[in-house]
């Protein structure tokens, strides 16, 4: 019996290396892909944690391939489904969901079609998982497996919690016998706990995949004209590129689209206060369109699988390290060289501030989200490699230094700050502990305004002190101190004196400072080189690729990647079977597409055979 047993797991777990070559067009899985598939196979609990376009979807995808009855994949992205239901139908897998877009007859159609066994996959929206009348109709069906998608949505101690997620755990409850898996790209330990124990995971596998990306460029800049110096940054980089935005308001998403378009940009908003329809058409156009800038607020980009993304620019602070690796990680996904580029300024920190303390959180959770953002202050001011300090964030070793990142290319001088930062602790202390950095500022350059003759500064023994270095310096002097701990900020942007001063002001400990440095990063090739007697292939290749996308009204990357074009240009496959053999190409985009790839590219070649017999 023992041995029929494991000959039948041997034969589905053959059949799951079958379906990644025929259906998604590839020859092994990436590690842990293979484990992780294993342990659904065999009715075990997985949590994975992957970075963005590490292939987390194919490890609930294949399984769903493979084993009997319907995967159902719980996600918050109701505004993505429907693109990707329709990429899993573009490789002739059989799929749909269920959220608050359907009509009735929709959801009646795909009702039937469940309890008919028409369907490997079910999209769901958490919220409407949980309906009774949702839980009652899946228990009606064979179910394979539970996929949770964007897992760390169900932490409070994480970014993007969702309140839905917390009721997760009746799957468990209502559902014993089906195996979950919990995916996420960003959780530090806190949070993958509180992943395991909300979801009620059950002896469960854990896969930490390297939190590593190395074709992204970490970048991070003093606040100086931020909107000029991302214009610069874009022109210099990504002139011709796809792009995200991210701002901590709505109203400032809205001015810096419209400045970035009348700069011959086009930059699109997106924030939770349009119109849902604006919304869509926005997302439709990213996804379909190139050269398209999304500037947004944290609520685009979950879930958006577009691989050319080549920069993800912040223009004001994230909240932690958590969200910004999740953010950042958008960019790339194709593995060419991008940029995360980072402008910061210390009233980032005092909005972020009080953001925390007028937030409904308790105490604890306030506490927690102090530390995170403390957290990622540290990281902007560090003067080590940037991405060995996010990668230790998340518990991963790496080297000294990475050679892609500005404080490896641009290393930043330090100096003795001493003596300066003596006489801005003093500042504060002098005014009362009770005024924000533009103030304090302006007490020690000396200046003659208003509110400083409002509460009599001029009296005070700090006022002119500082005239020795300029606003800037001193700007960056209060940052520096803030994100070190010395001075912390109030909910009304008030800087006070923690406990960590008193040595320095008793000149008991010195205090070296970075020396803010004007970015000199050289720029990379967004893709691969195309030598220059390709050029004209590749130009046919992706004008086939476009005319296709929109014939099947899909994105350009769901007919094909860059890569795979690549690989055409390389092997210049001239029959379907040579075709079958690309990356990337599986049975259904090779019966769909294969033709029309094949003859553009034997075209091309005859183009090039009569061009040479001519010149000859």
């Amino acid at each position: 019996m023992i041995s029929v047993v494991v000959g039948i797991i041997s034969a589905v777990k053959s059949k799951a290396l079958e379906v990644l070559n025929r259906v998604f067009g590839y020859q092994e899985f990436r590690p842990p892909q293979g484990e992780v598939i294993d342990c659904l196979l065999n009715g075990q609990d997985v949590l994975v944690l992957m970075p963005t376009g590490g292939g987390k979807s194919l490890c609930y995808q294949i399984p769903a391939l493979v084993m009997p009855g319907v995967a159902v994949v719980v996600s918050p992205l109701i505004a993505l489904m429907q693109d990707q239901v329709n990429a899993l139908k573009g490789l002739g897998i059989r799929a749909s969901f269920i959220n608050s877009t359907l009509s009735t007859d929709e959801y009646f159609a795909v009702k039937a079609a469940l309890m008919s066994g028409q369907l490997d996959l079910l999209y769901v929206a958490p919220e409407r998982l949980v309906q009774p009348a949702t839980l009652n109709l899946l228990s009606q069906i064979p179910i394979s497996l539970f996929a949770i998608d964007e897992a760390h949505c169900v932490s409070q101690w994480g970014h993007n919690f969702r309140v839905d997620y917390l009721q997760l755990n009746i799957l468990r409850q209502r559902f014993p016998q089906v195996p979950r898996i919990a995916l996420t790209a960003t959780a530090d330990e806190t949070t993958r706990q509180e992943i395991v124990r909300q979801l009620d995971l059950n002896n469960e596998a854990v896969f930490v995949s390297g939190f590593d990306r190395p074709n992204i460029q970490y970048v991070i800049t003093e606040k100086n004209k931020p909107r000029q110096q991302l214009l610069n940054f874009i022109k210099r980089n990504y002139p011709n590129s796809a792009g995200i935005i991210y701002c901590l308001s709505r109203k400032k998403v809205d001015s810096t689209a419209a400045w970035l378009a009348s700069k011959g940009f086009l930059a699109l908003p997106y924030h939770a206060g349009m119109d849902s329809e604006l919304r869509k058409q926005t997302q439709d156009r990213f996804l379909n369109e190139e050269k398209v800038i999304v500037v947004a607020t944290i609520a685009f980009g979950m879930g958006i699988d577009k691989p050319d993304v080549r920069f993800v620019a912040h223009l004001d602070l994230p909240k932690s390290i958590e969200s910004y690796y999740q953010e950042t990680g958008r960019a790339g996904r194709d593995g060419n060289p991008s940029t995360a580029w980072m402008a910061y300024g210390i009233q980032d920190v005092v909005l972020l501030r009080q953001l925390i303390e007028k937030s409904n959180g308790n105490e604890q959770i306030r506490h927690v989200e102090r530390f995170k953002l403390d957290s990622m202050l540290g990281f902007c001011e560090i003067t080590s490699c940037r991405r060995q300090a996010l990668l230790n964030y998340f518990g991963e070793e790496a080297p000294e230094s990475c050679g892609n990142c500005d404080a490896c290319i641009n290393p930043a001088d330090t100096w003795n700050g001493t003596e300066w930062v003596r006489k801005a602790l003093s500042c504060i202390y002098r005014t009362e502990q009770k005024f924000g950095v533009n103030h304090l500022v302006d007490v020690l350059l000396g200046r003659d305004t208003d509110k400083i003759k409002k509460f009599s500064h001029q009296q005070v023994s700090t006022y002119g002190i500082g005239i020795d270095l300029d606003e800037s310096q001193w700007r960056s002097i209060f940052r520096q101190i803030t994100a070190r701990g010395y001075v912390d900020v109030n909910e009304h942007g008030a800087l006070f004196l923690t406990e960590k001063c008193r040595d320095v002001l008793k000149g008991e400990e010195q205090i070296h400072l970075r020396r803010d440095v004007v970015e000199k990063l050289t720029s990379k090739p967004t893709v691969k080189q195309v030598e220059l007697e390709d050029r004209d292939l590749w130009m046919a290749l992706k004008a086939c690729r476009k005319r296709l996308s929109e014939l099947h009204s899909v994105p350009s990357f769901v007919v094909f990647h860059d890569s795979t074009l690549l690989d055409m240009i390389e092997i210049q496959p001239r029959n379907m079977q040579e075709f079958s053999r690309l990356s990337g190409v599986g049975q259904t985009k090779l019966e769909k597409y294969g033709a029309e790839f094949i003859e553009v590219i034997a075209r091309q070649l005859k183009k090039e055979a009569l061009a040479a017999d001519f010149s000859e």
